[in-house]
């Protein structure tokens, strides 16, 4: 079977490449090894997919080269993006931080993608496991052998493997020599080690509002606990930053100076304690365990200098080192891929394989969590379609 363009991979890069360059002139045949396209779109934003974000920059995503996904975002905004969901009826709403929302279902985004597809004539092959690829280009699968003169290759990471995520698209890149930097878990849980599990863990479905720190970035955003570690966003968008071995700060009480508070409330003949304070600005249940672990429950009027400092700096300060991630089970995206020193940034062709090509997550560029990484897909994919 022959056609000008193959894509591996029916998820959101590899729909929307496809249809875009349907309706440039080119047979396109997409080829998904799960029985239906769009999986991880589904599972997306608690099932109502957080579609983009409005205020991406190129400043959202880590790379290699900061600068690589400058070119595809320029040619294809969120605001397209929106102008797409709009002329189809879906309706959305911000969540916060300008990430975008179906109203409604995932599936809607699912169901225009698939319109799409059918309109521009594109095939789409559900259930077409990939067994071989060769030069020319010549791909093997479980529905028969395909030809064409272009690979397009959207096959995702390594993130979410329950829903059919492979490391093919790697191992395509390697084939034909192209670099590939390490891959590694992003947007997802961190791991208490053994000691801090037996002191914390229990907490489990406590939150806060926190700032944390790795490695220089930080992120203020929700901190949730968990039976293993620590979730929620701001944990979420600094795993993406942590690596293993290195320590992790957390200020407990972002906006707050407790320093002075306790100050002032010692300076005013405060009867309340120290834990009855923090108390006030913490979940009860955390403030309680840290008084048990970190710090004595004094009076505030009886509480010196040094020991008011010491309790403000712990709670501002508060150093972790995690033992490691969730895995790739629990992650959002995948770290690393398909080097952008290999690609063209303008047209996302490999440089020294004509006729190649990567779009997506399957590419060493990482979005922030709250709709960043989609915006990618769209980006990337339109951007390769349009430069056909």
């Amino acid at each position: 079977m022959t056609s000008d363009i193959i894509v591996l991979g029916g998820g959101a890069a590899g729909l929307f490449f496809a249809f875009h360059a349907a309706r440039r002139g080119f047979a396109v045949e997409v080829l998904e090894r799960n029985t239906e396209t769009g999986r991880k779109i589904l599972i997306s934003g608690g099932g109502r997919c957080n579609f983009t974000n409005t205020g991406t920059t190129a400043a959202n995503f880590l790379s290699g080269n900061p600068h690589f996904a400058k070119s595809a975002l320029a040619r294809y905004s969120p605001a397209d993006f929106v102008a797409l969901i709009e002329r189809h009826g879906i309706r959305y709403h911000e969540k916060k931080l300008g990430q975008l929302f179906c109203d409604g279902s995932a599936r809607e985004i699912t169901n225009m993608l698939d319109l799409e597809c059918a309109d521009a004539r594109v095939k789409v092959r559900a259930g077409c496991e990939i067994r071989a690829v060769e030069a020319g280009f010549r791909v093997e699968t479980s529905r028969g052998v395909f030809e064409a003169p272009r690979l397009v290759v959207a096959t995702g990471g390594l993130s979410i493997p329950k829903i059919g995520a492979t490391g093919l698209g790697y191992q395509i890149a390697c084939q034909f020599g192209l670099e590939v930097i390490p891959t590694r878990p992003a947007l997802v849980p961190l791991t208490f080690a053994e000691q801090d599990r037996r002191r914390w863990c229990d907490l489990a479905g406590v939150s806060m509002d926190s700032v944390v720190s790795a490695n220089g970035t930080s992120f203020h955003e929700k901190v949730l606990f968990t039976h293993r570690g620590l979730s929620g966003p701001a944990i979420l968008q600094i795993s993406s930053y942590w690596t293993p071995g290195r320590e992790l700060e957390l200020d407990l009480l972002p906006g707050l100076d407790l320093e002075a508070l306790l100050l002032e409330r010692r300076a005013a003949g405060d009867s309340a304690t120290l834990r009855s304070i923090v108390a006030e600005h913490l979940p009860k249940r955390l403030a309680d365990r840290w008084f048990e672990l970190q710090a004595e429950p004094a009076p505030v009027s009886r509480a010196g200098n040094a020991e008011i400092a010491a309790l403000a700096r712990g709670l501002h300060c508060w150093t972790l080192h995690p033992a490691g991630t969730e895995g790739f089970a629990k992650a959002e995206v995948t770290a690393g891929g398909v080097s952008t020193a290999e690609l063209s940034s303008k047209t996302m062709e490999a440089k020294r394989v004509p006729g190649l090509i990567f779009i997506g997550e399957v590419v060493d560029v990482t979005g922030w969590l709250g709709g960043y990484n989609f915006q990618w897909a769209w980006s990337s994919a339109f951007a390769a379609a349009e430069c056909l």
